[in-house]
């Protein structure tokens, strides 16, 4: 008799990445990296380290990490975690907080990972539309999930809701409250300031998108010492490399490198954004490093194949409400104007045809 894995993973269809093209022209506009090299610091940090960073074990809680962080965010250390990128630490709060009779509950549409984490947990999920504009929907004030993540900036929408709403949801969860911000960066504002108030609220950051390690997967969460404390009880022993801690302090430390890049990412995103609309699609503003781009014809997804033969790669959803969008990353300027020129001529084809 052929083996059988656990039930709920011989059913469960797993996460779907963006793709990744091996085309040495490619334009890779669908996973929302940063075009920018990182910080000049990560480079020499990588280089000083020496034999003995290498063959011993890395520090268990990234200490050198949690210091830089501390600084630069003005909270105490001990209130930090750190990750093999951002999904690591969405899946150890996962496991602290949800099983087959403690759910999860968030704002749809967001990031796809989360029904398929809660699902490896055997966790019920509660999926609440996102209320007019993107605001918090009424009914995630009144769950009883053990867990509930607002991801903000939201993905794939790119909008952003603001801290007093935040705070007013942290004030009525009675679980934890995860506020995703892998992509703050590129926001007027953050929550942060929500983890002196709340003792229930944990801010997830990322360093793959404003400072270019999304090839080292580190990301870092922030919240109470409670919170932190039950995080360590079930990570892994050595969950981030050395090399990975050492380049990640490098980067959060050079702030001003950091910011520089932002405001070009930022530049870019706005002029995508204008010359999107004289196309012909529907672009409402974001706060990310991506925007959302709804066509009503010709029909979105010919498009996305129609830019595939021409080796550019944007982000198609094959569901409902997203089906007439592409998602597409803020590249740098050449990458845009090929995306633009592309997209001209790929739509004027299709409309004669």
């Amino acid at each position: 008799m052929p083996f059988r894995f656990r039930d709920n993973v011989e059913k469960m269809q797993g996460y779907t990445p963006g793709f990744q093209p091996t085309e040495a022209d490619a334009i890779k506009i669908n996973t929302n990296e940063n075009p920018y090299p990182p910080s000049p610091k990560v480079f020499e940090a990588l280089a000083n380290l020496d034999s003995e960073a290498l063959r011993r074990y890395p520090p268990v809680r990234g200490d050198a990490f949690r210091r830089t962080a501390a600084k630069v965010h003005g909270i105490d250390p001990e209130m930090i975690v750190c990750g093999n990128g951002g999904d690591e630490l969405l899946t150890i709060l996962m496991r602290c907080c949800c099983d087959e009779k403690r759910p999860l509950a968030y704002p749809i549409p967001s990031y796809s990972l989360y029904p398929v984490l809660a699902e490896i947990q055997k966790a019920p999920t509660i999926e609440i539309p996102w209320g007019e504009n993107y605001s918090i929907p009424k009914e995630l004030y009144q769950t009883d999930a053990a867990l509930t993540i607002l991801c903000n900036p939201n993905a794939p929408t790119g909008t952003l809701v603001s801290m007093d709403e935040v705070r007013q949801l942290a004030q009525a969860v009675e679980g934890v409250l995860m506020i995703d911000e892998a992509y703050v960066d590129f926001s007027d504002h953050n929550c942060l300031p929500l983890v002196k108030e709340f003792d229930n609220v944990l801010i997830l950051r990322s360093m793959s998108k404003g400072y270019s390690l999304a090839g080292m997967r580190f990301g870092y969460a922030m919240g109470s010492r409670r919170i932190a404390e039950a995080m360590f009880k079930v990570k892994d022993s050595y969950n981030v490399n050395m090399a990975t801690q050492a380049a990640a302090a490098a980067a959060l430390s050079d702030q001003v490198y950091f910011r520089r890049i932002i405001n070009k990412i930022i530049t870019e995103r706005e002029r995508l954004i204008t010359a999107l609309r004289e196309i012909g699609f529907v672009v409402p503003p974001s706060q990310t490093n991506f925007v959302l781009a709804q066509i009503k014809e010709p029909a979105a997804r010919q498009v996305y194949e129609k830019l595939i033969q021409r080796h550019i790669y944007v982000r198609y959803f094959e569901k409902e409400g997203l089906d007439d969008k592409l998602r597409i990353t803020v590249g740098a300027p050449l990458q845009t104007d090929a995306l633009l020129g592309a997209l001209r001529e790929i739509i004027n084809g299709l409309l004669q045809d």
